[in-house]
């Protein structure tokens, strides 16, 4: 009769354990004062004196320590690497598991700066089947074994648990979103003030360099071709926008040398400051060649707009003297999926229907001959 009694006292303590870790888990504190009295009510109920509460971290897979109590020399904190089997063990327990010296490796590696030998039983901590964490325990008090009954309350209390520290970790990485959009905002403030102050450099007709710049700017919607001053004048645009935005804390750090450099073409004829080939920086070459696909394909005061196969024809030509093969390969590429519908959203509207697939692949052969010197094969 006596072992019943114990084990209805042990169930009523149970109990009153769950009935305390209620506003435990759910008070404003630091959420290492609660793990640590969790663990205590864990270790409590199984009469273990010594354990460790981890949480499972994805990425790299592990085991790491939140609170230990009762060990007298173990790292704080505690980290086990797991490997994907030891994950699928773990998941896959259905409870409490006593650790023997043939299943230590089963569900812990011996790769972390604890020895798994250290504890007697481990316990998963999950939500909604996943996993979220572990209990291990070490010694029971006298060193007694740990019984059916004590690990079945053990897996009842470590339920609560898990809900607890997945609640931790949700609010860690809400924490941390905040935190970077904040710091986002931030970064679009200076952005805003950067460029309100560029905007406010640029109209000043006092400056030298850029009054004017919108008049010369206005030269492309000159109903005649530009003369050679003409085209000298409008050039500036490239030099003056440099100006304009090198002073703005741009996302993108290339942006000022885009501005500069994307009417450069790979046999340095182009402007302002003839580079060649790999000199001239991708971002500048991709939007260079976007420029000049827009500009042959828009209409233009004193011309019509140019057909896209005409266009494409005489970029290819083109190439690889004026613009980057790569670069041109990829504008081939999201035309032809056009051609055939794959891209989700069009990559050029009206696009569709003006070239064939079997054009664009003539174009894309035509490509390859001249980038590979007439070589079939490249080695």
């Amino acid at each position: 009769m006596a072992a019943p009694n114990e084990n209805f006292r042990r169930l009523l303590r149970t109990v009153a354990m769950l009935s305390d870790l209620g506003p435990e888990m759910t008070a404003e504190r630091d959420f290492a004062q609660t793990a640590n009295v969790m663990l205590s009510a864990l270790m409590h109920s199984t009469g273990a004196r010594e354990g460790v509460l981890f949480v499972f971290i994805e990425k790299p897979a592990m085991l790491n320590s939140i609170t230990t109590q009762g060990f007298a020399l173990i790292p704080d904190p505690s980290v086990i690497p797991l490997l994907p089997r030891h994950v699928h063990a773990l998941t896959s327990m259905q409870g409490a598991v006593l650790l023997a010296q043939s299943s230590y490796d089963t569900f812990l590696s011996a790769n972390g700066n604890v020895a798994p030998e250290l504890f007697r039983c481990v316990t998963p901590l999950k939500v909604a089947g996943k996993l979220v964490g572990a209990v291990a325990l070490g010694r029971r008090e006298a060193d007694a074994l740990y019984d059916e009954e004590g690990l079945q309350y053990l897996d009842l209390l470590c339920h609560y648990v898990a809900l607890a520290v997945q609640n931790h970790a949700l609010t860690q990485t809400l924490a941390q979103r905040v935190s970077d959009n904040l710091r986002l905002m931030a970064s679009l403030h200076g952005f805003y003030d950067n460029t309100l102050e560029a905007f406010a450099n640029a109209i000043d007709v006092k400056h030298v360099n850029i009054h004017g710049h919108s008049l010369r700017v206005g030269l492309f919607g000159k109903p005649t071709v530009l003369d050679a001053e003409e085209f000298r004048e409008m050039a500036d645009h490239t030099t003056v926008g440099h100006q304009i935005v090198t002073g703005v804390q741009f996302p993108w750090p290339f942006v000022p040398e885009v501005v500069r450099w994307h009417h450069e073409r790979a046999d340095g004829s182009g402007y302002p400051d003839g580079l060649l080939n790999e000199e001239i920086p991708m971002p500048a070459r991709i939007v260079g060649l976007a420029d000049t696909f827009d500009a042959m394909t828009s209409p233009r005061p004193y011309r019509e707009r140019i057909s896209l196969a005409a266009t494409l024809s005489e970029i290819v030509r083109n190439t690889p003297q004026r613009f980057d093969p790569s670069t041109v390969q990829a504008l081939l590429l999201q035309l032809r999926r056009d051609a055939v519908g794959s891209n989700r959203s069009p990559f050029l509207e009206g696009a569709a229907g003006q070239l064939a697939p079997t054009d664009i692949d003539h174009l894309a052969a035509n490509l390859q001959h001249k980038t590979s010197n007439g070589r079939l094969y490249l080695t």
